[in-house]
């Protein structure tokens, strides 16, 4: 049986089928009009001077590390507890993922960590904000600043939050975004660089594009013959016109998208809050949230074999539920190439085990959220039950 209630789905109206056709209409469907509104008009909103548009998060992540020049022999700082592309990103320049633990409370980089963990090697500090929430955002960027190492805000799950008084994509040397279908905004997919540092924007947009100078534009007549030039290693990571003119629509509603999403985590906590299994996800009062997905975890005396029985079961009863993030340094790969192990880092293995991603998007309504919450209910009753007496 199909889930009634799926874990996310895009919201698209009228106005983006209409932008999309408008596009295909134009007749220029790469690097046109609609990525480069869409470039000034992401950048304008977190306060940068340039935006470059690809073809994913990934491509982002890939070509800001290029754009640096990270390369073979140098480290790059991540977080374990992410999505695996933020690793598998620094392997594809030759460098090496070096894995940081993160914090119990935020899921993020812990800033006191990464200051043990940088060397001569360390080139970047690649920094993610975990379900949508930047919280020591500002405390890496600063040591960052003070040990001369770029850092590089990964908010591809935080568009639309703001830290401190400062949008999330205004941190580091350059942010990250992606706009895969299950984020605030969506591309349907697509990526985008966000920096001020004019060099490393002129970079990246040669080497989304095969390494071809950048004062060229494709459909410049007079460049026909120079569009063969290639000053660099390039890639094919150009966003579409169609994606970007996607995105642009998406742009246009992105308050009223960001204020829906709150509505819906407050509905949220308004029903969980009670519930003594679980732990909720933990705001600070100087950051206002973009909700990417409502995260919730149990608290210590379950594991993951309790999780997932509860997930299992919730989509049996036609409810989404997912499982978060496995810990990167324990997927296969990881484990193989570079000998990782359980219990390398303790936190990001103990909040993957136990986290939960409950049904989240924009029309989300309140009587599925009561569905959702009752399920869940259900379920944590169930697993109390089985536990032995000795443990209740």
């Amino acid at each position: 049986m199909a889930t009634e209630i799926p874990l996310w789905a895009p919201d698209i109206t009228d106005a983006e089928i209409q932008s999309v056709g408008d596009a295909l209409r134009s007749g220029q469907l790469s690097l046109g009009r609609y990525t480069h509104l869409f470039e000034h008009t992401v950048s304008q909103r977190v306060g940068r001077s340039h935006g470059v548009a690809v073809a994913s998060g990934t491509a982002a992540l890939h070509t800001v590390l290029v754009g640096l020049g990270v390369g073979p022999g140098d480290d790059v700082i991540t977080s374990p507890f992410a999505f695996i592309a933020n690793a598998n990103a620094i392997i594809y320049t030759g460098a090496r993922p070096v894995f940081v633990d993160i914090d119990r409370t935020s899921g993020n980089l812990d800033p006191q960590r990464v200051e043990e963990a940088i060397t001569e090697r360390t080139k970047v500090i690649l920094a993610t904000e975990t379900f949508g929430n930047p919280t020591s955002i500002d405390a890496l960027e600063s040591l960052a600043q003070r040990h001369e190492v770029p850092l590089v805000e990964v908010a591809c799950e935080a568009f639309g939050a703001v830290h401190k008084g400062r949008a999330v994509g205004s941190f580091g040397r350059a942010s990250v975004f992606g706009f895969r279908p299950n984020k605030q905004i969506t591309c349907a997919e697509g990526g985008m660089i966000v920096t001020d540092d004019d060099r490393l924007a002129a970079i990246c947009r040669s080497l989304r594009d095969q390494g071809r100078p950048v004062e060229l534009e494709p459909a410049d007549p007079v460049h026909a013959d120079a569009m063969l030039q290639h000053e660099r290693l390039g890639f094919n990571y150009r966003m579409s016109e169609l994606n970007a003119a996607l995105g642009l629509a998406q742009m246009q509603r992105l308050d009223e998208i960001l204020v829906r999403r709150r509505e819906v985590a407050c509905m949220y906590i308004d029903k969980l809050m009670e519930f003594p299994e679980l732990v909720l996800p933990t705001i600070g009062p100087d950051t206002e949230m973009s909700w990417f997905v409502f995260a919730v975890r149990l608290s210590d005396p379950y594991g993951q074999k309790e999780r997932d029985r509860i997930t299992t079961g919730m989509r049996r009863h036609d409810v989404g539920a997912g499982n978060g993030f496995p810990p990167i340094h324990l997927q296969p790969f990881y484990r193989q190439h570079y000998g990782y192990a359980r219990g390398d880092f303790p936190n990001a293995e103990s909040i993957a085990a136990r986290t939960i991603a409950l049904p989240f998007f924009t029309r989300l309504d309140a009587t599925q959220i009561e569905l959702v919450t009752l399920t869940l209910q259900v379920m944590l009753q169930r697993e109390s039950l089985l536990r032995p007496e000795s443990e209740a």
